[in-house]
């Protein structure tokens, strides 16, 4: 976390926009109280496509078929 002052920001302005790109939290100060923060946003999480995952799941042809280890349940 760095901290600095609203008049030190308009010289040093693009080094505080990198120091955000590169991950760091930037708090802007005036009269010694915090009062902006400058924090790069997290990347959107792409939507989920309709049939994104086809041809991945399948069932085997004896989904149906009841289990040996059930055929006492089952009656």
């Amino acid at each position: 976390m760095r901290q600095i002052d609203i008049e030190q920001v308009k010289i040093q302005w693009e080094g505080l926009f990198q120091a955000a790109l590169n991950g760091d939290e930037v708090i802007i100060t005036q009269n010694n109280q915090p009062i902006l923060k400058l924090v790069r946003l997290a990347p959107s999480k792409k939507r989920r496509q309709s049939g994104s995952a086809k041809g991945l799941i399948f069932m085997t042809p004896d989904f149906n078929k009841p289990l040996a280890d059930f055929s006492e349940y089952m009656g």
